[in-house]
């Protein structure tokens, strides 16, 4: 009996080990970070990927410098998951997606209230569309208008000027055209480069931009930057839903939401980067002026189905519960 008794004990210690592999998952993971495998989107992700092995996920990491390839990848079933741009994002989950529209989170402390609600379980749902979920969202920081000639800090100047949009996102052209500047045709590789060399007159981008890309050199000698947050923009780990279980999906959620922190201050590492002088300021008739034309450019891209109506009474819903004497919330 007692030899009975070890071998069986001996058994079980063999498939231990097995049986423990079995409960772990690999996926490959693709990660745009315009910088590389050294940015501090991928040492985001690194965290992420140690966080991940506790709920029996191992990952291979793989930096993408195009995040076009990126998204292309994802969809060809080459990446399980790929971390791309909420903007581009929207093709596969329109939900999470319009988190990224224009003035709908007017600043930081907003899109927290925002990134706490869809890291909820009771979210999971809307964030699960056709053949994709999202496994978390980042903020990215707010975008800026940049513009190589300071006296630009108006829409009314801003006609007959060339901005700068994002050849895939349909809604920065027409948003372009209707101001009546021209738009140009760019994407997160090149847009930079067109304002440094003088091709195009004014972009949007966010202030970690700055530095990484240089955007000084476009900014001189008359630029500026106009100081009225455009668009706040995200960061979202979209993902093939049938390649993590849910369980796994909303841990993943929860942890985007819960190292929150390390992410803003990142931003705000950056942002202190930018030098005070390219700040241009706009008087407050203007800001408000501003924000009805974004409230009217919402509603005329959710009615054309470029946003998501349920995501815009959220965020409508969160500015009004941080700001109820807003005229939209009265």
């Amino acid at each position: 009996m007692k030899k009975l008794f070890t071998a069986v004990l001996a058994l079980y210690a063999l498939s231990a080990p097995f049986s423990a592999q079995a409960d772990t998952i690999k996926r490959k993971i693709c990660v745009f970070d315009i910088v590389g495998n050294v940015g501090p989107v991928m040492n985001a992700m690194k965290d992420w990927k140690a966080a991940a092995m506790e709920w029996g996920l191992e990952t291979e990491l793989v930096p993408y410098t195009n995040e076009a390839i990126a998204a292309e990848d994802l969809k060809a079933g080459i990446c399980d998951a790929s971390l791309i741009t909420g903007i581009r994002g929207r093709a596969f989950n329109k939900y999470a997606g319009t988190v990224d529209s224009i003035g709908a989170i007017p600043t930081m402390d907003h899109m927290k209230v925002v990134l706490q609600v869809l890291s909820n379980p009771k979210s999971a749902d809307k964030l699960s569309q056709g053949a994709y979920q999202i496994l978390g969202i980042a903020p990215a920081g707010a975008a800026y208008i940049f513009v190589n000639d300071r006296q630009v800090n108006s829409l009314a100047k801003a006609a007959g000027k060339k901005v700068a949009v994002l050849e895939y996102d349909e809604t920065q052209a027409k948003l372009v055209s209707q101001v009546g500047a021209t738009p140009v045709a760019s994407d997160i590789t090149n847009f930079s480069t067109k304002f440094n060399n003088g091709v195009v007159d004014v972009i949007a981008a966010p202030l970690v931009a700055y530095s990484a890309l240089e955007l000084y050199k476009g900014l001189s000698p008359d630029g500026g930057i106009i100081n009225y947050p455009l668009v706040q923009l995200t960061f979202q780990l979209i993902a093939k839903n049938d390649r993590f279980p849910p369980e796994m999906a909303q841990k993943s959620r929860e942890y985007f939401y819960n190292n929150l922190h390390r992410m803003t201050d990142q931003l705000d590492k950056e942002a202190r980067h930018v030098d005070p002088r390219w700040w241009v300021e706009i008087p407050e008739e203007d800001k408000a002026e501003y924000e009805v034309l974004m409230q009217e450019a919402r509603d005329q891209l959710r009615v054309e189905g470029y946003y998501d109506p349920n995501m815009l009474t959220l965020l409508r819903k969160v500015r009004c519960k941080m700001e109820p004497s807003r005229a939209e919330c009265t």
